[in-house]
């Protein structure tokens, strides 16, 4: 899928590309474990099915950031278990 507005080169053509796909993905719900979570709005993500609602990044659910802060309280709470 190609967007006009999109123009002068083709690695901002690529990047954008991959953006419009991460943000129009279907993400697994921590709820209720089905494919269905969908971005409502910048930072805003829903479930259509159990309608639960989670804060993820902006195109993503789950940032780089948020999976580095969570392996790191899994490691604190496996030392301190």
């Amino acid at each position: 899928m190609v967007n006009w507005s999109v123009r002068y080169g083709v690695s901002l053509r690529k990047r954008f590309e991959a953006v419009t796909k991460d943000k129009k993905t279907l993400y697994k719900c921590e709820v209720c474990g089905k494919d269905t979570v969908k971005r409502i709005s910048t930072g805003i993500w829903k479930c259509k099915h159990c309608g639960a609602t989670f804060a993820g990044g902006a195109y993503n659910l789950r940032t780089e950031a948020g999976k580095s802060a969570e392996r790191l309280l899994s490691q604190t709470k496996k030392e301190s278990a």
